[in-house]
């Protein structure tokens, strides 16, 4: 057999192929016949090449010819030597360096080298020189059918939707041969289903695998497994084959309603719990998965105190509780729940309808409560001032529990920390232990508790809030404050002051007081006008008035509800009282009888130069006012012995920076009668500058009281001498009254004011 596919092998690779330019002659064998003339030819290539053909992994004992070379110019003497190079030259294939003879030494694989490119040589034996140029060749492997089909991207897995139609396309698996295609059906490949009848089908061309029966359950089986098998040689007895598995997952259709497991439900719950608390879960069951199985729970027929809802998963229902549970009243409720699908697929509406109910049967059981009052909070009212021991209400709480305790009242002591009410144990009647007082606490917070006398555990609190009644036991007074007086001098039909009157009660009890003056009594000269806003107005009807220093006017006066108080009025000699009405403000100016009070100053200050030049020290010192704004010391001699400590508060160190004043002779009374006189009529003077405070002083001097007072002194100023106290009279008038008041001996001076009735400007700076 080897020597027969040898031959065959030869002859294969010789025809056409080992070859040589042979003579134009048919039938000859080498020589020309006699007579014959060889012709000019043109001269062509000695080699005449086709390829070479091996077929792959042939194994035999020995080399394998695949063909010979031989050239024109090799006569058979044996001085040609044939040389093979190229791929796989000399280990692949080898030749005989004599015949042209070409061998393969080993088994060849198509599928790693197809072809080998050689190239042949005829060269002189003896010297090595080539006789021909070197021709190329090619050596092909010839392909059989030695690789089975496979699949490079198996196993496979693929997903379809259940119920699908027939044909649906579920996935496409493809096959690779490594044989030639171009030779043969060894690359040809034919798909078929080993495994995953009757469900699956696969088209044998293309390898597509589609669904071959209809509605697949996927809660009956979610997974199937198909296997796939592609053969050679177009299916053919003999063909290799090559198999891949492919798993198949059905997905989900909301295909299947829900369902209660049981029709009936039984849960129990105390009657105590609050709203919110849960009575138990219900689960519908379905089938289905994701979002094709998501719930939503609702009570039908009226859901009572009861309320369901849908856990977060979309699978329970919870049933709470939504108002407060009664036993006493009510101890069993049947509800009806429905359990239905959130989304529904049109396409399997047909399996529906995708809902179910179940009935729930809820008991309510009784627990111990606390006592319950019959009003949520109590709001009483009682008079103050009412005995101890009147009765302010009834407080009422009962037990609802079976069988029934009997209830004890008590006040807790932190709401009543004054004691003012006291409580009956039995009933609850609320009562007052003490007196109360509108005005010093209208309302008291109290917290009355109820105790189950059997479980005294169980013990439950209410707010009681009682409010003291007003009654008129308050008489109205006048504000405080009020002390009006009237100044010498006022005119009639001016306003004396306006008073107020207060009444603690409150309204409904006379707040509004009404102030009047009594007929018949009190006196004629000052009328009382009420105001109908609790105050009341003290006008001057004529201008006598009690002299200075007399009893005060008393002017009773009626408050309208309550007691009659006499309002003491002190008649007081003013030199000057502004007007009741206000004034129009004026730019400031001097009247005539300013002037002449200026003038009548500036006299007396003459005078009391004199005076001061005379009681001058024999030493000549003179004694001169420091300017403004000039500090100097002064070194005062007296002829009085020291007093020791009694001397550091005989002299005011601010008075040792300034000359001491002159001494005023005994011969003064007529001078300071002049200045108060002047000052007087100036204060008097209607178009002089208006002030807020009207300053006046008395002062006794020789046994006589002599007011001064000025329109223009500041506010305050009072400078207290040795025995004297002054009151500040202006700028102008200081260095005087300083000089007066310095002298040992002089009576004290009595300082007095009156307040301006109505608006005033406010006070001039100029």
């Amino acid at each position: 057999m080897p020597s027969i596919l040898g031959l065959l092998l030869a002859w294969l690779g010789g025809c056409g192929c080992a070859g040589r330019l042979g003579p134009p002659w048919p039938g000859s064998r080498g020589t020309p016949p006699q007579g014959w003339e060889r012709p000019l030819l043109r001269s062509r290539r000695s080699w005449v090449w086709n390829q070479f053909f091996v077929i792959e992994e042939y194994a035999g004992p020995e080399p394998v010819l695949i063909g010979r070379l031989h050239s024109d110019v090799d006569r058979g003497e044996g001085r040609v030597r044939y040389v093979l190079t190229g791929e796989g030259a000399g280990t692949v294939f080898v030749i005989d360096e004599r015949t042209g003879n070409v061998h393969v030494t080993k088994t060849l694989d198509r599928e790693e080298k197809a072809e080998y490119t050689l190239l042949a040589q005829a060269v002189d034996r003896a010297s090595n020189r080539p006789l021909e140029p070197p021709s190329e060749f090619l050596i092909k492997v010839q392909d059989v059918n030695d690789n089975p089909p496979v699949f490079p991207h198996g196993p496979y897995h693929a997903t379809v939707p259940e119920m699908s139609d027939v044909g649906t396309s579920v996935i496409q698996v493809t096959a690779q041969d490594a044989d030639d295609p171009s030779y043969g059906n060894s690359a040809k490949l034919v798909y078929v289903v080993l495994e995953g009848l009757p469900f699956f089908s696969v088209d044998p061309q293309s390898g597509v695998v589609r669904t071959a029966i209809p509605n697949m359950d996927r809660e009956a089986q979610a997974e199937l497994l198909v296997v796939i098998q592609a053969k050679d040689m177009g299916g053919h007895a003999g063909g290799l084959s090559g198999s891949v598995t492919v798993t198949v997952t059905l997905s989900d259709v909301n295909d299947n309603p829900p369902k209660f497991p049981q029709s009936s439900y039984q849960f129990s719950v105390l009657e105590t719990q609050p709203p919110g608390s849960p009575v138990g879960r219900l689960r519908a069951h379905d089938p289905d998965e994701g979002d094709n199985a998501r719930l939503s729970y609702r009570l039908l027929d009226g859901a009572g105190p009861f309320a369901i809802s849908t856990d977060p998963l979309g699978r329970d229902g919870i049933l709470t509780i939504s108002q407060p549970l009664d036993f006493e009243q009510r101890q069993a409720y049947a509800l009806r729940v429905e359990a239905a699908n959130t989304r529904v697929d049109p396409l399997y509406i047909r399996q529906g309808p995708f809902k179910d109910v179940a009935t729930v049967h809820v008991a309510v059981e009784d627990a111990a409560e606390p006592p319950a009052f019959a009003r949520p909070s109590y709001q009483l009212a009682v008079p103050e001032n009412s005995p101890p021991g009147t009765v302010v209400g009834k407080i009422t709480a009962s037990d609802l529990d079976t069988p029934s305790s009997a209830i004890r009242y008590s006040i807790l002591p932190h709401s009543d920390p004054g004691r003012y009410f006291s409580i009956s144990p039995q009933d609850g009647t609320l009562r007052t232990a003490l007196p109360l007082d509108r005005e010093t606490l209208a309302w008291h917070n109290l917290t009355v508790l109820a105790t189950e006398l059997d479980s005294p555990a169980q013990a439950a609190p209410v707010p009681v809030l009682v409010h003291a009644l007003d009654v008129n036991d308050n008489v109205p007074t006048l504000a405080p404050g009020t002390e009006p007086f009237i100044c010498h001098g006022t005119r009639p039909g001016q306003l004396i002051q306006t008073i107020w009157a207060l009444d603690q009660d409150e309204d409904g009890s006379g707040s509004r007081v009404t102030i009047r003056s009594l007929p018949g009594l009190g006196p004629s000269n000052i009328t009382v006008q009420d105001n109908t806003d609790g105050s009341a107005t003290l006008l001057l009807q004529t201008s006598r008035l009690p002299p200075p220093g007399g009893p005060p006017l008393l002017v009773p006066l009626e408050l309208v509800d309550g007691g009659r108080p006499h309002l003491p009025v002190p008649a007081r000699r003013c030199p000057a009282l502004l007007p009741a009405a206000p004034h129009h403000w004026r730019p400031p100016g001097l009247s005539t009888a300013a002037l002449l009070a200026i003038l009548g100053c500036g006299a007396s200050l003459l005078a009391l130069a004199g005076l001061l030049a005379r009681g001058r020290p024999k030493g000549g010192a003179r004694m001169t006012l420091p300017e403004e704004g000039e500090v100097r010391e002064n070194i005062i001699s007296y002829d009085d012995e020291g007093g020791g400590e009694a001397d550091t508060q005989a002299f005011d160190m601010a008075a040792l920076q300034r000359p001491p004043p002159p001494a005023l002779s005994p011969g003064t009374p007529h001078l300071a009668a002049c200045l108060a006189a002047r000052l007087g009529q100036a204060d008097a003077d209607p178009r002089a500058p208006p002030t807020t405070r009207c300053r006046s002083m008395v002062t006794r001097v020789g046994g006589r009281p002599v007011a001064a007072s000025a329109p223009w002194a500041p506010p305050g100023g009072a400078a207290r001498g040795k025995g004297v106290t002054l009151v500040s009279g202006g700028p102008s008038f200081a260095p005087w009254l300083s000089s007066t008041g310095a002298k040992r001996g002089l009576p004290e001076a009595t300082p007095t004011s009156c307040h301006a009735m109505g608006p005033r400007p406010p006070p001039s700076h100029s």
